[in-house]
């Protein structure tokens, strides 16, 4: 195997753990605001929810985008696959009758280090769910 391959790897690795990472924070993040996380990781066989939680008749859908630097929000939100999240959400509800009735909501937490979270409450419409 090359080293150019080898190193490439090594990033990607690195890359997910830093994003595993982000996820627990925002987790945790949620947590402490009343929020109950049901999942975390949720795999569908049409893509991954980064978290589902439910705070009163509210169901949140959240995409976690962790960046490196700051700067890095502002690209955040448009690098949301809202078309595999909301298939992925749609997926789950039907798997999941009893959160019938229950507000939809897709959001978008992101993290940078040294740096407060940002939620973007209502990120992308969940209507037609």
């Amino acid at each position: 195997m090359s080293t150019g391959h080898q190193s490439h790897r090594q990033s990607r690795r690195r890359a997910e753990q830093f994003g595993h990472l982000g996820e627990l924070l925002a987790a945790l993040w949620l947590q402490a605001r009343f929020y109950t996380v049901l999942h975390r990781r949720f795999k569908t066989p049409l893509g991954e929810i980064d978290i589902i939680a439910r705070r009163g008749k509210t169901l949140v859908f959240a995409e976690v985008k962790t960046r490196r630097t700051k700067s890095g929000h502002t690209d955040a939100l448009g690098a949301a696959n809202q078309p595999r999240i909301i298939a992925a959400a749609r997926w789950w509800l039907a798997t999941h009758p009893e959160a019938a009735g229950l507000n939809l909501r897709f959001d978008v937490i992101v993290l940078a280090p040294y740096c407060w979270p940002v939620h973007v409450r209502g990120a992308f419409d969940a209507t037609g769910l």
